[in-house]
């Protein structure tokens, strides 16, 4: 009987059996292949997405971790009085008492027609915070001639040290660095009378050392070296201001490349301080790099690739810090100029140039308030990890710049075709939305 039913199916389809099961076995290998590979790439595709998610997840917690409030100073202090009486007092006979404040301090007081305040001006804000301490205590106790100026001073300039030295400490604590030279703590403590970009200069470089080892740990690299390298990329500020009494780059010499003469340069005939900060010198190249290159446009092209992967990442956390302080700092202290000023600014062709190169904005081609805005945005175009950027929308650091207004309607205008073309290139890469 099955016989014959075999027979009978041949004749209707004209294959034999054996034909018949041949062709049966290749039709199934081929659907089988062909939904082993659809499965392959649906897995491949979910890895791609999944990957992408976590290196922004990665981000977003690093960030999130650190985040903190913000402190911000700028070159003067105001000093609070009671009455006016007290002007008189600090001025002394002839100007001798403010002289000599001056003098020991070395600090500009401005005493004018302001009701009820004396205005402390200097570049270096250690100075300025020994001047405000050393006028407290001489109001306070009422005895004010030059004598007692030069005995507060002295006194306030030790305490001063003190604090700035146990602030280095409780610093290198907190972030899990010991055996530190002891000229090397009082530069990192040194850092909370300097700010950067509005914001406290210590607390900038505690949140890109803490990014940075969190990042470096979820990417596979070296945290311990990340974290180094973001608590020490700005060491060279305050060697920048005992040199050339200015914190500024473009008229001195970069602040970068003081740092690794400060660390990495040994001086009269010791150790350099990086000994005492990593005992081994094979990472001496890599750190070394890391910090003299963070600042820079461009990165050497001759970099290895250790020493590539660390400059990145350094690079990447400092400058979505820098953007972060955008979102929460004043304009005034960043920019030191009114949001009125920001708001009639002009936008000079180069800058605009520059920006649709994908370029970071050179200092020298920055002639306006909205010149220096569109070079912050312009850190974005230098992200190297694609989560990076996506962070920046993530937490909504780009946008927030991106829908500044302006008055003058054509630069509205190029503003606004400007924002739509960064997001047009950034944002794909931040479209898929994560629950922190």
């Amino acid at each position: 009987m099955r016989e014959q039913e075999i027979k009978r199916l041949e004749e209707i389809s004209g294959l034999s059996a054996d034909a018949a099961k041949e062709s049966l076995i290749e039709g199934l290998r081929d659907e089988a292949k062909s939904q082993a590979q659809q499965y392959i790439n649906e897995i491949v595709d979910e890895a791609k997405m999944t990957a992408n998610k976590e290196a922004k997840k990665i981000v977003i917690q690093s960030i999130q971790r650190v985040a903190t409030e913000t402190a911000v100073e700028n070159s003067v202090t105001v000093f609070h009085i009671d009455s006016d009486e007290v002007k008189g007092r600090v001025i002394g006979r002839e100007g001798r008492n403010i002289r000599a404040l001056e003098a020991a301090t070395g600090v500009e007081l401005v005493v004018d027609d302001t009701p009820e305040a004396i205005v402390i001006s200097a570049f270096d804000p250690v100075r300025r915070e020994i001047a405000r301490l050393a006028l407290h205590q001489l109001v306070v106790d009422g005895r004010i001639h030059p004598a007692r100026i030069e005995e507060v001073v002295a006194k306030v300039q030790k305490q001063l040290e003190d604090e700035i030295l146990e602030t280095g400490k409780r610093t290198c604590i907190d972030l899990g660095v010991h055996g530190l030279n002891i000229e090397l703590v009082k530069l990192i403590g040194r850092m909370k009378y300097r700010s950067s970009y509005g914001q406290n200069l210590l607390q900038h470089s505690r949140e890109v050392a803490s990014i940075s080892a969190i990042m470096a740990s979820e990417l596979g690299l070296n945290p311990k070296a990340a974290k180094r390298a973001g608590l020490l990329h700005d060491i060279g500020r305050f060697e920048q201001v005992r040199r050339y009494d200015t914190f500024n780059d473009a008229i001195s010499v970069p602040h970068a490349a003081l740092g690794v003469e400060v660390l990495f340069h040994a001086q009269s005939g010791a150790e350099p301080l990086i000994r005492s900060f990593v005992a081994d010198p094979r990472y001496d190249k890599t750190l070394r790099a890391a910090i003299a290159h963070h600042s820079d446009y461009l990165l050497p092209a001759e970099l290895d690739e250790p020493t590539r992967a660390l400059c990145d990442l350094l690079r990447d956390a400092d400058k979505i810090d820098i953007i972060k302080v955008n979102c929460i700092c004043p304009i005034e202290d960043i920019y030191g100029v009114s949001e009125l000023d920001m708001e009639r600014s002009e936008l000079s062709p180069d800058v605009i140039r520059t920006f649709y190169e994908h370029r970071t904005i050179p200092r020298g081609i920055r002639n306006h308030p909205a010149d220096v805005l569109v070079g912050h945005i312009c850190f974005s175009w230098e992200l190297v990890h694609p989560s990076s950027r996506a962070i920046l929308f993530e937490q909504g650091y780009l946008d927030h710049m991106l829908d500044r207004r302006f008055e003058l309607p054509h630069v509205q205008k190029e503003f606004e075709q400007m924002a739509a073309h960064l997001r047009s290139c950034l944002y794909p890469q931040a479209t898929e939305r994560i629950d922190p």
